[in-house]
């Protein structure tokens, strides 16, 4: 992420800024936990979720056949002051997104 013009870019979408409020929440989340507190298909969090780790937001692991994200720890200050900001403001809707979903079990 060079510019700040590209993290508002890319958190302008709600699905995204969602899963980045999400991880910033829980920390790491494996791919169908997202989909389960996101409310949205594996394919489309998927496609969301390529997104933010071009714009270098998220890292992910593998572990067995499951994957997990989190926000990356190489993305610049100033921008993990504007997702803290921006969580301060969505914590509570944050929350009862993860309270709702259902556990995936993997």
């Amino acid at each position: 992420m060079q510019h700040p013009v590209q993290l508002f870019k890319t958190l302008s979408d709600e699905t995204r800024l969602s899963i980045v409020m999400l991880l910033r929440e829980s920390g790491e989340l494996c791919v169908c936990d997202i989909c389960a507190a996101m409310g949205e298909p594996q394919p489309k969090v998927s496609r969301h979720m390529a997104i933010l780790r071009e714009a270098g937001l998220v890292s992910v692991r593998r572990e067995g056949k499951w994957m997990y994200y989190r926000l990356s720890p190489h993305m610049p200050a100033w921008a993990a002051a504007t997702i803290d900001t921006t969580w301060n403001c969505l914590r509570e809707e944050t929350l009862e997104r993860l309270k709702s979903a259902l556990p995936c079990g993997c």
